[in-house]
């Protein structure tokens, strides 16, 4: 029987193990982390077959029915075991934004089956890696289509807690926590999906990886601690896309066909002690393939792939004039920004307006990205002429809107647009997007992709308990285009420092910020504004952090450290060790909240010890920033 993996990652990254020292044979295939504190056991006895994963020998994934379907058929109901193989992958490889070097540590264990009335074969892969588990079934065939399907269900343990929201606006609402037999059956959840243990065990989140020519997928409530995966023609229409393709809404609703091997994305399960575990995971990435060396010919450390801030007209006031856009590239400049994004007003211009401008910011500093609708690049001829067009003129990324879905057909629009951008050496945004599923490991030139709450939306007030949980669900699945920092009303519920201090926790390659130039310009936090950098070499996530109450970090860049504290709604004093820096002496900048006023902040300057307790007092939505060089 040939399976057919994908080369770039079964033979390239895994050696075959001469034994299978961690399958157990009985009952129960068992596969274990290399640290062995995560399993996973699969028990291929059980119609259909069962599934659970444990940590530190308790629960994570209890007892959980594995379904795959092709045309209907069921093919794990009735399936026997052909035969099993192992392997192991060991390796790092630079990465971005969390930390800047990746870990892929993991087991692996490939079971082939064959369908017992049918006699289709298929293979069902699992990983264990000390930080998660993941899933995916490979199903060979011809060039006939066929029709995938899933009916995998995910128990949870009961006492678990849960952090989630619905597709109503897609994957841009606000979450809120139930326990986890609380959520009505039916209602859909947008991955990932981050619960808390109970009992202490720790915190796990279930997402996918790798989803190439597939529909994406989310988690509806079952009821009783139970979750089932559904593709995307079962999700709920959202209502951007409602409003902007009411006439594709049968065509998205229609499960997708696909031509030959079926490989689903990889289901996974984040999984640690705490918080630190999960944001440092490297899973999702470590489950997609690397970049194609033909157009990325030092991976994400390409030349013309750089990460960095970037000034933007959209949320905080400007004119929609050639001038206006060379007075924010000036400002950019002055703020040290590496970039200007610059909305769909662009494209009134003529090609001479925009070498003007493309040369003008490029004298500031300041590379351009513009906005585009996705529904005008849906052809390969209109792919080609915009990122040629853009190639041409010297513009350097594109923001590109309204997906809005993740049926398996806009997840290929994602991928084409993707390969015709790295083409040009154009890096991507994508807004109005699903989440992420590792696509800036195999495609460096994505920097962002939106699917988040954020800045934009201008009537939002519960920010504190918003942005004190992204960190812990949306961001694990990778960078988000929040567009932090306004000083005006759309900071809702939090204070300027709070605004400050979401740079330094958010995780956005390319970092616009919402506030207009001038507003950064002129305030008091500008030292510490323009210090702050897009991507970080180490980051801790502390203790005292809570999913919704309280979101502190430090982070380092070189031999540069920085503290940032998100809090949420309810005012605190903490004790703030700095035993997270090297041994030494350091002076720091800091910018805290001023008791009693939320629009002002208190700037201070001292000499500090890694040995000594910073005392931080926190406003209601309050927030700390904190810069640190050593003497």
């Amino acid at each position: 029987m040939r399976i057919h993996l994908r080369d770039i990652e079964i033979l390239f990254l895994a050696v075959p193990l001469a034994l299978p020292f961690h399958v157990k044979a009985g009952e129960a295939k068992e596969l274990f982390s290399p640290d062995k504190e995560v399993a996973a056991r699969i028990f291929l006895t059980e119609k259909p077959i069962r599934f659970e994963i444990t940590f530190r020998n308790k629960l994570v994934v209890e007892k959980s029915r594995f379904a795959v379907l092709v045309d209907q058929v069921d093919l794990t109901g009735e399936a026997t075991l052909i035969q099993e193989r192992a392997y192991k992958i060991d390796e790092k490889y630079p990465t971005r934004g969390i930390h800047s070097t990746a870990t892929n540590l993991c087991n692996g264990l490939i079971l082939d089956l064959v369908h017992t009335k049918s006699k289709t074969q298929l293979s069902i892969e699992f990983r264990a890696y000390n930080d998660a588990v993941a899933f995916r079934q490979i199903i060979p065939g011809d060039q006939s289509l066929r029709t995938p399907d899933e009916n995998t269900i995910v128990t949870i343990p009961k006492g678990s807690f849960v952090w989630h929201h619905g597709l109503g606006g897609h994957y841009e609402d606000a979450h809120k926590k139930s326990g986890s037999d609380e959520i009505p059956s039916g209602e859909w959840i947008a991955p990932p999906m981050t619960y808390k243990l109970p009992n202490g065990t720790g915190y796990a989140s279930i997402t996918e990886a790798a989803l190439v020519n597939y529909s994406g997928m989310a988690l509806r409530a079952e009821g009783d601690n139970r979750f089932s995966i559904g593709l995307g023609d079962k999700h709920p229409i959202s209502y951007p896309f409602r409003l902007r393709y009411s006439n594709d809404i049968d065509r998205v609703s229609a499960p997708a066909q696909i031509r030959g091997t079926i490989t689903t994305p990889w289901r996974v399960v984040m999984v640690g002690k705490d918080l630190n575990a999960l944001v440092n995971s490297d899973g999702i990435s470590n489950l997609s393939p690397p970049p194609d060396p033909k157009l990325f010919p030092q991976g994400i450390n390409t030349s013309w792939i750089k990460p960095g801030r970037a000034a933007w007209k959209y949320l905080d006031g400007g004119s929609n004039t050639f001038e206006e856009m060379k007075n924010f590239s000036r400002w950019a400049g002055e703020l040290g920004f590496e970039y200007h994004v610059i909305e769909g007003f662009w494209s009134r211009g003529s090609d001479a307006q925009i070498k003007e401008l493309v040369d003008y910011s490029r004298q500031q500093g300041v590379g351009l990205w513009f906005w585009r609708h996705s529904k005008e690049l849906r052809t390969p001829e209109a792919q080609e002429a915009f990122f040629k067009r853009l190639h041409d003129l010297g513009v350097v990324g594109a923001k590109i809107d309204f997906f809005d879905h993740e049926h398996r057909d806009i997840v290929n629009l994602y991928q084409a647009l993707l390969e015709k951008a790295a083409e040009y050496k154009i890096m991507v945004n994508f807004h109005g997007a699903n989440k992420p599923t590792g696509e800036s490991r195999t495609w460096p030139n994505e920097l962002n992709r939106e699917a988040v709450r954020g800045m934009e939306s201008s009537r939002f007030k519960a920010r504190a308990q918003h942005d004190t949980t992204l960190p812990f669900t949306r961001y694990l699945a990778g960078p988000a285009d929040y567009t932090p920092v306004h000083f005006g009303g759309r900071r809702g519920d939090t204070t300027i420092a709070h605004q400050v201090a979401t740079v330094a926790v958010f995780n956005e390659p390319l970092l616009s910020h919402g506030a207009h130039p001038t507003n950064i310009l002129n305030s008091p936090c500008l030292p510490i504004i323009k210090m702050i950098p897009a991507v970080w070499d180490e980051t801790i996530v502390l203790p005292i952090s809570e999913i919704g109450e309280l979101a502190a970090f430090a982070r380092r860049t070189g031999g540069v450290w920085f503290l940032a504290i998100l809090n949420g709604p309810k005012s605190r004093t903490l004790q703030i060790s700095l035993s997270f820096l090297p041994r030494g002496t350091y002076r720091s900048m800091a910018v805290r909240d001023k008791q009693g006023n939320p629009t002002q902040v208190e700037l201070e300057q001292k000499q500090l010890s890694s040995d000594q307790t910073l005392n931080i007092n926190l406003a209601s939505g309050g927030g700390f920033i904190a810069r640190f060089v050593q003497n």
